[in-house]
C-alpha cells in the first residue's frame, strides 16, 4: 500500500509538471534530492558507528546487562504475556535501550527479532497478538534520551547548537510513550474481554461422568 501512494505521489507530480511546462524543475529536484540524501548518510555514519560501538562497549562490559535487569520489571508489566526467559524478552530490552539513544535503525533488527520471538507464542498466526501490538507502539513511541540520528542530521546542516532539542524532544517523547501506554492498556482490556480465556477443561474421564448416567439403584 505505501509503494502505491509513493508511487501515485510521484505520478501526480510529474503529471502537474508536465502539465505547467515545468518538468526540468522535477528533473532538477530530484537530483538535487539525491544529492542530499547521499551527503545526509555520509553525515549520520559517523555518529551511528560512534553509539553502535558505545553500545557494543556496554554489552562486553556488562553494562547492558545491568540497564535490561533495571528495565525488565516495567517490560514484564508492559508484556505479561510473555515469559520471563523467553528469548524475545531480550530482543525487546535491547530494542528498547537503543531507542533509549535515539538509534532507531539499530532498534529495528532488534525490533524485528522480537516480534518473529513473540509470533512463536502467538496462538493466532494471521493476527498480531497483544503483546506484538505494545511492540510495535513503544517502538514507534519510545522514550528517547538522546536523539542521536536527529543530532546528526542538525550538525551536518551546520546548527548552532545541534543538542538544543534534547529537552524538547524527552518531553516530546515521554508524553508519546504515556499516551502509547495507556492506549495499549485499554486496547489490551477491550481485547480481553473479548476474548476471555477458555475454562480450564475437565478430563476426559470427568466428561464420561458426566454424560453416563448414574445406573445405580
Amino acid at each position: 500500500m505505501i509503494n502505491v501512494i509513493w508511487l501515485a505521489l510521484i505520478v501526480i507530480g510529474f503529471g502537474f509538471a508536465a502539465a505547467q511546462g515545468n518538468i526540468e524543475i522535477v528533473t532538477s529536484a530530484a537530483f538535487d534530492g539525491a544529492k542530499t540524501g547521499v551527503t545526509v548518510c555520509f553525515g549520520l555514519i559517523s555518529v551511528l558507528v560512534f553509539w553502535l560501538g558505545m553500545m557494543k562497549l556496554a554489552e562486553d562490559s556488562g553494562l547492558l546487562q545491568k540497564i535490561a535487569k533495571l528495565m525488565s520489571p516495567v517490560v514484564r508489566f508492559l508484556f505479561p504475556d510473555v515469559p520471563k526467559n523467553h528469548p524475545a524478552m531480550g530482543y525487546i530490552l535491547s530494542n528498547m535501550s537503543a531507542n533509549l539513544l535515539g538509534l532507531g535503525n539499530a532498534a529495528t533488527p532488534m525490533g524485528i527479532k522480537a516480534m518473529q520471538e513473540l509470533q512463536t507464542l502467538n496462538p493466532d498466526k494471521t493476527a498480531a497478538s497483544p503483546a506484538m501490538c505494545t511492540l510495535l507502539a513503544l517502538n514507534t513511541a519510545s522514550i528517547t534520551l538522546i536523539p542521536t540520528t536527529l543530532i546528526a542530521i542538525r550538525m551536518n546542516y551546520q546548527s548552532a547548537n545541534p543538542t538544543e532539542i534534547v529537552g524538547t524532544t524527552l518531553a516530546a517523547t515521554i508524553v508519546a510513550t504515556l499516551a502509547a501506554v495507556a492506549a495499549d492498556r485499554w486496547y489490551r482490556r477491550k481485547f480481553l474481554n473479548r476474548h476471555p480465556k477458555p475454562p480450564i477443561s475437565m478430563g476426559p474421564s470427568s466428561a464420561l461422568k458426566q454424560d453416563i448416567p448414574d445406573m445405580k439403584g
